[in-house]
């Protein structure tokens, strides 16, 4: 059998290396045991016979020395692991042995003590065991630089994003909640919520100083307690809308002339979205206060005017075509009037006067733009008196016929309303009666020059009946120019100039209302605020007995929710 080619050499020779430099260093244990009696083998290539064993105990095979030193060397404290997780390696599987005791390798041939197989033909096999297996030693790793196979096992997309945290890496900043946006009207109601609609009171209460208590020729100044109640409900629905406006004053003298009235109205609007684009706006009111001393009706040696109350209500649809614009809009307005107090005692009924006018308008328009929209209206109607004659015999029912044309703007906030113009004429039944009839100019206007700032102007053209024997009415022009601007966010201005124009039919009489009043308001927080207002007020007639003018002032505190 020839002699095969020892595998791994360098490796053998380095382990046969250790094992005498393990050996040199047993020695003396080995001389050690000899004295104590042990039996251990003094030479390493002459076997030496074992001691005697004590009474129960086996008799031990003779060792070579190179067992002596693998026992030795077994000896030595195992390998402890310096990194956490490391393992030693696994115990090496018991090799078969041949008849005399030698290991065998994997093809049956014995092995040296090196570990290489015996090739020589007819050698005895040595005694000798193997040494111990024991853990690999750093000095191991690093002779060994066989090169190991590789395969690292490849790295998923998200890595990174999995690495741990570096615990002294800067702490990302928390990502804050931006700041709410400044609300346009800090000092706005908040509102109270009412089921699906949210109502927004407020109070008034203050002084006021007049010239004129009852704003009437020849009156007398006096200081007023003033008490003025509001209250604004808007609905909160996902489509639709409805808004209802109340206001109630009350007046009472405090001093000077002797003055108690008192005044209030309430106003609905409910706008509805049809299907097939059909849009639906109905609108009803009611207001109730003495009648003006402006009235064209005058009431000679009372001690009171009367009290007037108005009824209205109306109903508007509206359909658009492309461009086309088409309404149509019925209406209905309802005046009574109660009793004249006289100042020499008893009263005289104005039931004569209570009337119902009922209109109906169609209206066509063309859209230039959405910002644009001409549009011309025809209206006609009817005025019916309760008394069908009244007390001087005069039939004083009429029909009424209106043409206007104008136009809409709807450029959001900055402008929007409408403004228009023609002619206006009721007919009464008797004959005897001169129609009333002029142009007609009518306006509802909002501009926000700027933000803070809106200005309005409203101008109606209404046709005032009267009882006097012999007269039909008169026509009155009425418009207003108002402006309000936030100053501050708790402070805001306003600002007010009326100009009214009534001609009497049938005859050359007419009559000039100028008005002017300016206000402010600071609120010392959302909810309370002080309030004061200056009004002028003047009336010039070239009827005898109609000139008066008011200045009064007001002074006192408001409170809001």
């Amino acid at each position: 059998m020839s002699h095969a080619e020892p595998r791994f050499p360098r490796r053998r020779r380095r382990k046969a290396a250790c094992a005498l430099l393990l050996a040199a260093v047993a020695w003396p244990s080995v001389l050690a045991a000899q004295e104590t009696g042990l039996s251990a083998a003094t030479d390493a290539s002459a076997p030496s016979t074992n001691n005697a064993a004590a009474p129960g105990q086996t008799r031990q095979k003779p060792a070579s020395g190179a067992a002596s030193a693998a026992a030795a060397a077994a000896a030595v404290p195992a390998y402890q692991p310096v990194s956490p997780g490391a393992v030693p390696d696994a115990p090496a599987p018991a090799a078969a042995n041949a008849d005399d005791g030698s290991p065998l390798a994997d093809d049956g041939t014995s092995l040296t003590d090196d570990g290489s197989a015996d090739d020589s033909a007819g050698t005895t096999p040595t005694t000798s065991a193997l040494p111990t297996r024991r853990p690999a030693s750093k000095v191991d790793a690093a002779a060994d630089d066989t090169p190991q196979p590789t395969n690292e096992r490849q790295r998923t997309i998200d890595y990174a994003d999995r690495q741990p945290l570096d615990p002294r890496a800067d702490r990302t900043a928390a990502i804050e909640t931006p700041r709410p946006k400044p609300e346009d009207d800090p000092f706005a109601p908040v509102g109270i919520p009412f089921g699906t609609f949210v109502l927004r009171p407020s109070i008034e209460q203050g002084l006021t100083a007049t010239s004129n208590a009852n704003n009437a020729p020849g009156g007398t100044s006096a200081v007023l307690s003033e008490t003025t109640l509001r209250l604004n409900a808007t609905s909160d629905w996902a489509s639709n809308s409805a808004t209802i406006d109340a206001l109630g004053n009350l007046r009472e003298s405090l001093s000077g002339a002797s003055l108690h009235d008192a005044s209030g109205s309430i106003n609905g609007t409910l706008n509805l979205d049809l299907e097939n684009e059909w849009r639906a706006t109905a609108k009803a009111g009611y207001e109730i206060a003495p009648e003006s001393a402006s009235s064209p009706v005058v009431i000679g040696d009372v001690a009171s005017q009367p009290t007037r109350q108005s009824f209205d209500g109306s109903l508007a649809i509206s359909k658009d075509i492309g461009k086309l614009r088409f309404g149509l809009t019925g209406a209905a307005a309802r005046d009574t009037y109660g009793d004249a107090s006289l100042l020499g005692g008893g009263v005289l009924s104005q039931k004569d006067r209570n009337e119902t006018l009922y209109t109906t308008t169609l209206r066509g328009g063309y859209a230039i733009s959405p910002a644009l929209t001409p549009f011309a209206e025809v209206e006609v109607g009817r005025r019916l008196y309760d008394q069908r004659i009244d007390d001087d015999g005069y039939q004083r029912s009429a029909n009424r016929l209106g043409i206007r044309a104008g136009t809409e703007l709807d450029l959001g906030e900055k402008l929007n309303g409408e403004i228009s113009a023609g002619w206006l004429s009721e007919s009464p039944d008797d004959a005897r009666l001169a129609a009333i009839s002029g142009a007609s100019v009518n306006a509802d206007l909002k501009w926000s020059p700027e933000r803070g700032t809106v200005i309005g102007l409203a101008g109606t053209t209404t046709v005032e009946g009267t009882t006097t024997p012999g007269e039909t009415g008169d026509l009155l022009y009425s418009g207003q120019l108002t402006a309000e601007r936030r100053i501050r966010s708790d402070l805001t201005a306003n600002a007010a100039l009326g100009l009214g124009w009534r001609t009497y039919t049938g005859t050359d009489g007419h009559d000039m209302i100028m008005s002017a009043e300016a206000g402010l308001t600071w609120w010392l927080n959302r909810y309370v605020g002080l309030s004061t207002k200056a009004r002028y007020e003047k009336l010039e007639s070239n009827l005898p007995g109609r000139n008066y003018d008011s200045a009064s002032i007001f002074a006192g505190i408001k409170v809001q929710r």
